[in-house]
């Protein structure tokens, strides 16, 4: 059976996956993210070992934090961008792993949770599902019959400019456009703010953040009418936020579209696979790189 290594990688850390071609999960490993003069030599060693153990590795899937260029057509496909993340700019999967010498399929980290979340999790039975992460970052993959959705490269939802609060001046914590989403609700972006976590805050700072948040989903569906949005991420964890998201996003599109002028529990969910979307979309990816499509 051929095997294939996954690798969901976030701004915080890797969460490194063997599967089997049956998307079946033998051997996973967490590392932390550094620069890439060290987390990649730690990846590759990790899936050396694996291969030594199990077997000869046949494709990988990788679903990476970003912006990074994800055109299999580009000459600098696999290629870091003008991430915010120093060190990164410039960085490659394929030169990490050319050693292996097997097709690479790569998307984005919120790519590869929404097939994921498609596949096996809050998702399934749905065409048209979005998923968005709320941690370090703040990000969106949209996908359609399995198929994430793109122009000339991803989408960057989190630096959309949703409508300031009455009262809140804060200038946000975006190295590019200071109060974007991102730089306004993301977990970083929190603690800069208020000093603690999002979990620590207060009812008031969970409703601003909700509220945001809840702004964004509205815009969500404006543009793609999904039939499912899924949230995910650390900072979602937090008590109450989902709840506030989903009341401030019927607020936000007041009647407009009667799919979800109603109670948006089953509309606007966790992920069905919690912490695990992200690497079961990555062992997607890497089964889709196995078959041929899209390498």
């Amino acid at each position: 059976m051929s095997l294939v290594g996954a690798v969901e990688a976030g701004g915080t850390k890797f969460i490194l996956a063997l599967a089997q071609s049956d998307g079946s999960i033998v051997a996973r490993h967490r590392i932390d993210t550094r620069h890439p003069r060290e987390t990649f030599p730690e990846m590759v060693s990790w899936f050396e070992a694996q291969a030594d153990t199990h077997g000869e590795i046949a494709a990988f899937g990788i679903g990476s934090f970003g912006p990074i260029d994800i055109d299999p057509a580009s000459p600098t496909y696999g290629t870091f961008t003008t991430t915010p993340k120093p060190g990164w700019s410039g960085a490659r999967y394929q030169d990490a792993l050319s050693g292996f010498n097997v097709p690479i399929l790569i998307d984005t980290d919120v790519n590869g949770a929404a097939i994921g979340e498609w596949r096996a999790g809050a998702g399934q039975g749905c065409s048209t599902v979005a998923y968005t992460t709320v941690g370090t970052g703040i990000g969106t993959g949209v996908v359609k019959d399995g198929v994430p959705l793109a122009g000339f490269s991803h989408y960057e939802s989190g630096h959309l400019r949703p409508a300031r609060k009455p009262g809140d001046d804060w200038p946000g914590a975006c190295p590019y456009h200071g109060d974007c989403l991102e730089g306004l609700a993301a977990g970083p972006s929190v603690k800069a703010r208020w000093g603690h976590d999002l979990s620590n805050g207060t009812a008031e700072q969970v409703e601003q953040i909700a509220g945001y948040l809840g702004e964004f989903a509205a815009t969500l569906v404006l543009l793609h009418m999904p039939e499912r949005l899924i949230f995910g991420g650390g900072v979602m964890k937090t008590p109450g936020l989902l709840e506030g998201l989903r009341k401030a996003a019927r607020a936000s599109l007041n009647g407009y579209v009667a799919a979800y002028d109603r109670d948006l529990t089953d509309l606007i969910v966790l992920p069905g696979l919690g912490d695990d979307a992200g690497v079961t979309g990555a062992v997607g990816l890497g089964l889709q790189a196995l078959s041929g499509k899209n390498t």
